[in-house]
C-alpha cells in the first residue's frame, strides 16, 4: 500500500499542475474546470484514505476528459504496468500513440513505454521491434538500448547483445567491457562444446581484449588446452586467474593439480600453494595443500598441518577433512565417534550452498556466471567465512 501510494503521488501531482496550468490560460479554456478541479480532490481524498482502485478511477476519468493530458496517460500506464496490470498499460499506450496531435518526442516516449509494457508480458520480438524504432528515432537512446540488452541476453543472442552493448558504451559513457567479455565467453563455451577448438580460441582472446580482467576467459582457456594435453599452455591461463581475481582460485586448483602432476612438476604444485596462502587464506588452499603434505610425508603430518591453520581459520570443510585423517590414522577406539562427527560434518557441508552472488545475495550449489536473480555477471563467487571458503 506504502508503495502504490508513491506511485499514485506522480499521477495526482501532474493533474493538479495541469488543473492549475489551465485555470491561468483564461475564460476560453476553463470549460469543465470547477469539474476537473473537484475530480482531482476527490481522487486525492481516495489516495490518502488508502482506496488506490477508486484513486485510479477517478484519475483515468480526468484522462478521459481532457485528451490532451498526454504526461498524466503516459503515468497512468507506467503505473498499471508496475502494478502488475499489462493490459491496461498497453491498452494506455497503444490508444496515446495511435492520436495524431502528439509530437515526436511524445511519441517516442510513448513507444518506449508501450515496449517495456511487451518486454514485461514476454512479448519479447513486439518489444524488441518497438526499442529499434525507439532507437532509430535518435531520443531515449540508452534506454532503448538497455532494454535491447537485456531482450538478447534472454534470448541468448550473444552476437546482437555485443553489438547493442559496444553501443550503449557510446551513448551512455558506461564501461560494457567486462560484459561483452561474458558474452564472448558463452561463445567460446559453446564452440567448446561443439569442438570447435579454434574459434573458441579466437572467441577467448576477444574476450581478453574487452575485459583483461575476465578470470573466466582464462579459466576457459585453461580448461580447452588441458584437455588436449597442453599443459604447459594451461598451467599458464590457471595462474593468471590469480591476478585477475583471486576469488575464483577454488575453481581451477584441480586444473592446476593436474597440470603441474603431468609436466612432472608435484613439488611445483606445493610450492605454488604454499606462496598463494600468503594472500588467500581460503579453505580450497589449505585442503589442497593438506592433500599434498599427506601424500608427500602422510596423514600424521596432514593433520598437524590442518590442526594449526584451522586455530587461526576454523572453516567447517577444515574440519571434516581433519576427521578424515583421524579416522585413517585411527585404530578401533574412538572411531564410533569419529563416524558420528564426520556424518555430521557431511551433512552440513551437503545442504549448505557453496557460491553466492555478492550483488543481490542469491545462493547456489553450483557456479554460475550469470546470477539467475539480479541477472548480474560474474558476481556469483565462492562462499567466504566459517562455513565457506
Amino acid at each position: 500500500m506504502v508503495e502504490l501510494f508513491w506511485l499514485l503521488l506522480p499521477v495526482a501531482a501532474l493533474s493538479g499542475w495541469l488543473i492549475g496550468r489551465r485555470g491561468r490560460e483564461g475564460p476560453d479554456r476553463r470549460t469543465g474546470q470547477d469539474g476537473l478541479r473537484g475530480d482531482y480532490f476527490q481522487g486525492l481524498n481516495y489516495l490518502l484514505n488508502e482506496e488506490p482502485d477508486k484513486a485510479i478511477e477517478v484519475f483515468m476519468r480526468m484522462v478521459e476528459v481532457d485528451s490532451d493530458t498526454v504526461e498524466t496517460h503516459l503515468a497512468l500506464g507506467n503505473l498499471f504496468r508496475r502494478r502488475g496490470e499489462v493490459d491496461r498499460a498497453i491498452r494506455i499506450h497503444q490508444n496515446l500513440i495511435a492520436r495524431p496531435s502528439l509530437n515526436r518526442d511524445q511519441r517516442t516516449h510513448a513507444l518506449l513505454e508501450l515496449g517495456e509494457d511487451y518486454l514485461r508480458a514476454g512479448l519479447l520480438d513486439r518489444a524488441e521491434n518497438l526499442f529499434e524504432e525507439v532507437v532509430e528515432s535518435g531520443a531515449y537512446v540508452p534506454q532503448a538500448l538497455h532494454h535491447l540488452l537485456d531482450i538478447y541476453q534472454q534470448e541468448k543472442e550473444w552476437d546482437n547483445a555485443i553489438a547493442v552493448a559496444s553501443r550503449l558504451e557510446a551513448h551512455a559513457d558506461r564501461a560494457m567491457g567486462p560484459m561483452i567479455a561474458q558474452f564472448y565467453c558463452e561463445q567460446a563455451d559453446a564452440a567448446w562444446r561443439q569442438g570447435e577448438l579454434n574459434r573458441a580460441r579466437n572467441l577467448l582472446k576477444r574476450a581478453l581484449t574487452a575485459d583483461p580482467q575476465c578470470a573466466r576467459a582464462s579459466i576457459l582457456q585453461g580448461d580447452i588446452e588441458r584437455s588436449v594435453g597442453n599443459y604447459k599452455q594451461a598451467l599458464k591461463c590457471y595462474q593468471r586467474v590469480r591476478e585477475q581475481d583471486r576469488d575464483y582460485l577454488p575453481e581451477v586448483l584441480v586444473g592446476l593439480h593436474e597440470c603441474y602432476t603431468q609436466l612432472g612438476r608435484a613439488d611445483g604444485f606445493r610450492a605454488f600453494l604454499e606462496n598463494l596462502k600468503q594472500d588467500y587464506r581460503g579453505a580450497s588452499v589449505i585442503l589442497a595443500l593438506a592433500e599434498r603434505i599427506r601424500r608427500d610425508e602422510g596423514e600424521e603430518a596432514a593433520a598437524r598441518y590442518l590442526v594449526e591453520e584451522l586455530r587461526a581459520r576454523p572453516s567447517v570443510r577444515g574440519l571434516n577433512r581433519l576427521i578424515e585423517l583421524n579416522l585413517a590414522r585411527s585404530g578401533q577406539a574412538g572411531e564410533d565417534d569419529l563416524e558420528v562427527l564426520r556424518e555430521l560434518f557431511h551433512s552440513l557441508l551437503r545442504d549448505r550452498p557453496g557460491y553466492a552472488c555478492r550483488n543481490c545475495g542469491f545462493q547456489a550449489r553450483t557456479m554460475h556466471w550469470h546470477c539467475p536473480s539480479c541477472r548480474c555477471w560474474a558476481t556469483i563467487k565462492p562462499v567466504h567465512g566459517v562455513q565457506g571458503e
